[in-house]
């Protein structure tokens, strides 16, 4: 069954997912508009574009887990979702600064006094380097340096995480169960390091 869902992923061609990723902003724009996010628009887009940023830097994240462990192959993707994802960063950022805070003494200040804030700032920066360089020259220009600086997704991700259990006010599950899988996502990643190491020592 797997296999059968890799084949159809394989006629998937990635501009699908560029198309897609682009329109999702543009209805929740449209919807904001047209009075179909409710009395407070701007923090439904703000909210919504962060949090799908987040699951797709989880997603992200997965794919390799998800070959290894399961089969299922979407390296394919795995590009496109990371560009995405910096997208909608870009874009709840953007809808933070220009349409809900929109003084810069006050942004300013945010990032300065609330830690939520300053982590998820912290976020994007680390994301700017890895949207630079997801192109193919890049790849070839930085050789073996191109995957050591990708790693920095495992500390987006970690900040995202932590930036939404943090900026939620109680206890809710939602960002406790998205910070809980970048965890053990990343976790899967140590096994795989000290196999490799135990093996250098063998050889």
């Amino acid at each position: 069954m797997v296999n059968t869902f890799n084949t159809y992923l394989r006629k998937i061609p990635t501009w699908v997912l560029y198309v897609l990723g682009a329109a999702y902003p543009v209805w929740l724009l449209y919807q904001g508009l047209t009075g179909g996010l409710g009395v407070d628009p701007v923090k439904v887009m703000e909210h919504a574009l962060g949090e799908r940023a987040l699951q797709l830097l989880i997603l992200g994240l997965a794919v390799t887990p998800l070959r290894q462990r399961v089969g299922l192959n979407l390296m394919k993707f795995r590009r496109a979702i990371g560009v995405i994802a910096f997208f909608y960063v870009f874009a709840h950022l953007l809808v933070w600064l220009v349409l809900d805070v929109q003084i810069l003494s006050q942004v300013w200040a945010d990032i300065l006094k609330r830690p939520y804030v300053t982590i998820g700032m912290a976020g994007f920066l680390v994301m700017i380097p890895l949207a630079v360089t997801s192109n193919n020259w890049s790849v070839r220009k930085l050789g073996p340096t191109w995957r050591k600086l990708h790693k920095l997704t495992y500390a987006a991700c970690l900040l995202g995480g932590v930036h939404f259990v943090w900026l939620v006010k109680g206890f809710q599950l939602e960002p406790l169960i998205y910070l809980g899988l970048i965890v053990g996502l990343l976790a899967t990643r140590f096994p795989n390091r000290n196999k490799r190491m135990a093996g250098v020592q063998k050889a």
